[in-house]
């Protein structure tokens, strides 16, 4: 570890400083492959396009993994649906919370409330990607889930290169993030991955320029 890495901001802290503008930044992950550049996200709208579709396949209490300001768990509330967001930034959770959103600051890794009981996880906004490890994250979303629960998914496009390994983020210019594990699923490579986590892939839609797909 250099003292570069020592000197650089946390992943979290770069993420929080993104929300804190209000508006659409860009988040450039950089890995030893080379850049990717994800599309400019405003994290703290109401809504995005695509949303609807995802939204409308959340039968039942729903565990939004990842929820960041809480835009789909506020959504899914406003539906009458019971839903909780959890996300390992404190910033995050707390604009969720003054949006309306139920959320707690978790590690979907670490303890959650009723788990075994979400009829349906969410993984929006390229949250397959938590930890580097899609297998294991479905997993541990299988745990969370019902027998007959569903596990909701973002992908990337088909044709979108399979990565895993350690990136950075800047916000905005701004300074790169210390390295974190992150991972990159396209929609073509989802199908293997979800059987080697003892699911499957029921369908998969795309809806303004993004890809989702309903695992069991």
């Amino acid at each position: 570890m250099t003292l570069a890495t020592l000197a650089a901001p946390s992943p979290v802290a770069v993420f929080e400083s993104a929300l804190s503008t209000g508006a659409a930044v860009t988040l450039t992950p950089t890995d030893p492959v080379g850049s990717r550049t994800v599309r400019p996200v405003d994290w703290c709208r109401d809504t995005l396009p695509g949303d609807e579709t995802l939204l409308d396949r959340c039968a039942g209490p729903t565990l939004d993994v990842g929820c960041g300001p809480g835009r789909l768990t506020r959504a899914l509330a406003e539906r009458g649906q019971h839903a909780l967001g959890v996300d390992i930034s404190a910033g995050a959770v707390r604009l969720a919370r003054r949006r309306g959103a139920r959320a707690l600051r978790r590690d979907v890794f670490g303890p959650l409330p009723a788990e075994g009981r979400w009829a349906r996880v969410l993984l929006a906004d390229g949250n397959i990607g938590i930890d580097g490890d899609p297998v294991r994250l479905l997993r541990r979303c299988r745990e969370l889930s019902t027998p007959d629960g569903r596990i909701l998914v973002e992908v990337d496009p088909p044709g979108a290169p399979a990565w895993a390994g350690e990136v950075r983020i800047a916000a905005d210019g701004g300074a790169p993030s210390a390295p974190f594990r992150w991972a990159y699923v396209g929609a073509d490579h989802l199908a293997g991955l979800a059987r080697a986590a003892g699911v499957r892939v029921l369908d998969q839609w795309t809806e303004a320029g993004r890809w989702f797909a309903d695992l069991s």
